[in-house]
């Protein structure tokens, strides 16, 4: 089996179950056999998503994955490999929030992976495609998450960001002032800060200063006003007005 070459959560599973055979196995209820064919795992994944494999075969299979997924026997190799049976399904879906949203894949493949188990924990007992019902929960789960905190592009220059340059041996020391946008639009400053909803609380302008190369040159932070949403950012030099 080849590996994906980055690293991730996706690229961990597929290590960790790249020989694993948990037990007890998966079977193929395919009318040849009323107790149902035992298979190995990367059989089962291989049956999962082949077109031309009876529906109802299928629908089984992914029944008894939703199964396997709430078990919790001392030692079980089989809730990785739950995670491992779904990954064919989620990988396009993760690749596209990473290309359009420029989301970091750490982030997009944990998503993908909350999402997907709460899919195959609520799967129908008798619907007739659990499969293709979990992963596209799965999947437009995560899509909505990352379109809800849709990422601004980063830069590595402040110079480009603000419009200005800015001089390295400038004189005196610059000051970084933020208040609270008014409105509830969102933010109208010429540089935005973007980020999840549940990283909101974490971003500090400390560390804004840092990444522009400023962490020694920012004199003092100005925050009024509460709620949730980030503020606008100006830079001025101390002593000036405008």
């Amino acid at each position: 089996m080849t590996l994906p070459l980055h690293s991730g959560i996706f690229a961990a599973v597929e290590r960790r179950c790249a020989d694993s055979d948990p037990t007890p196995p998966l079977r193929l209820f395919d009318g040849s056999d009323r107790a149902g064919v035992p298979l190995a795992l990367g059989q089962a994944r291989r049956l999962l998503y082949d077109r031309s494999v009876c529906p109802a075969a299928r629908a089984a299979l992914w029944r008894q994955i939703a199964e396997r997924a709430r078990f919790e026997a001392e030692g079980s190799d089989w809730p990785t490999a739950v995670v491992w049976l779904g990954l064919p399904g989620l990988r396009n879906t993760a690749f596209e929030i990473m290309r359009r949203f420029r989301a970091e894949r750490g982030d997009v493949e944990a998503e993908l992976v909350a999402c997907y188990l709460e899919a195959l924990s609520e799967a129908g007992a008798h619907d007739p495609d659990p499969g293709g019902a979990v992963l596209r929960s799965a999947c437009s789960g995560a899509w909505k998450v990352w379109s809800k905190a849709r990422l601004e592009r980063a830069v590595d220059d402040v110079e480009s960001a603000g419009g200005a340059p800015l001089a390295p041996d400038a004189e005196g020391c610059w000051q970084a002032e933020y208040d609270p946008v008014p409105r509830p639009p969102g933010l109208s400053a010429t540089v935005r800060i973007t980020v999840p909803a549940h990283r909101v609380e974490g971003v500090r302008l400390g560390a804004l200063a840092r990444a522009w190369g400023m962490g020694d040159t920012a004199t003092s932070v100005g925050h009024s006003g509460r709620g949730r949403q980030v503020a606008t950012i100006s830079l001025r030099r101390v002593g000036r007005s405008g």
